[in-house]
């Protein structure tokens, strides 16, 4: 089987994966990949992911221009673009609308608190791109403040775009991605999340090296972090990942508190403040009262 043969396979089971997960409904969703130094090979528009064959495939130049295919490219095609001209190490790219993950994106909550490990040293935080018009030049400017610095990101209102330097690797960033938001999902309805502090999330960057993995780009100070380490001065967020990990006094995981705030981390041995709202106090008392009665 040829290079280009393969791709064709690849992109037609990775769409089939993307339709089963439910990452994608009806022609939702896009996949393309480098095809040689100025090719590019990418699905058609309005075609389902879970139902393509290899000979549907367009390809195009690095403009966009269609040099091969029956069917025309896809209506985001603008926003790969930007991408692979952004990121010259980029091989593919994925957009889906995972339902967890583009809940985040709607709700407009990033996953950008430090919460897991994997997540950390894989794909380090992911931001949401500002809203922008689908199949517009809107979405690659979007696309463009964020692409430098990260591997996956949200699109406000919109999906969820990955990338990697091949299609699979694309393509598990957005599982990633998803099962990220899942998590998140499921701890914030619990009630909490602790979070990885902000030692530990330095002492795992440095071992993304140990594991093999090249990230885009290094984790930078959280400029929204309580303890005043911001990000430095001269430095652009748009090349670091922000993480949102408190300062942890010794401490590996600092309690998350119920209304997204952190506990104030205590070292062992040390008595921790209990914070409440009033309705959890309010509850409380009830609590107290109907067990007298």
């Amino acid at each position: 089987m040829s290079t280009e043969s393969s791709l064709r396979a690849d992109i037609v089971e990775i769409g089939r994966r993307m339709y089963a997960r439910g990452y994608t409904a009806s022609n939702d969703g896009n996949i393309s990949v480098r095809l040689g130094a100025d090719r590019l090979l990418m699905t058609p528009k309005s075609v389902c992911k879970g139902f393509m064959t290899p000979d549907m495939m367009c390809i195009t130049d690095l403009t966009g221009r269609k040099l091969e295919g029956d069917r025309d490219p896809s209506s985001e095609m603008q926003m790969h673009l930007e991408v692979y001209r952004q990121r010259p190490d980029v091989q593919a790219v994925v957009h889906a609308h995972p339902p967890i993950a583009t809940g985040f994106a709607v709700a407009g909550i990033p996953l950008d608190r430090a919460v897991l490990a994997e997540v950390l040293t894989t794909l380090g935080s992911v931001p949401i791109a500002e809203y922008a018009t689908p199949s517009t030049k809107e979405l690659p400017e979007a696309v463009r403040k964020y692409i430098r610095a990260h591997d996956g990101m949200l699109l406000a209102n919109h999906g969820a775009l990955t990338v990697g330097g091949d299609l699979y690797s694309a393509y598990f960033k957005m599982e990633t991605v998803e099962h990220f938001a899942k998590i998140s999902l499921v701890a914030r309805l619990l009630g909490r999340e602790n979070l990885i502090s902000r030692e530990e999330v330095m002492r795992l960057q440095e071992l993304r090296g140990t594991y093999g993995i090249a990230a885009p780009a290094p984790i930078c100070a959280d400029p929204a972090d309580p303890s005043g380490a911001g990000v430095r001065d001269g430095e652009d967020p748009a090349t670091c990942q922000v993480v949102q990990a408190p300062a942890g006094s010794g401490l590996r995981l600092v309690p998350g508190l119920l209304d997204g705030s952190v506990q104030p981390a205590v070292r062992p041995g040390e008595e921790a403040e209990i914070r409440l709202t009033y309705r959890e106090l309010s509850a409380l008392i009830e609590d107290a009262v109907r067990s007298l009665r």
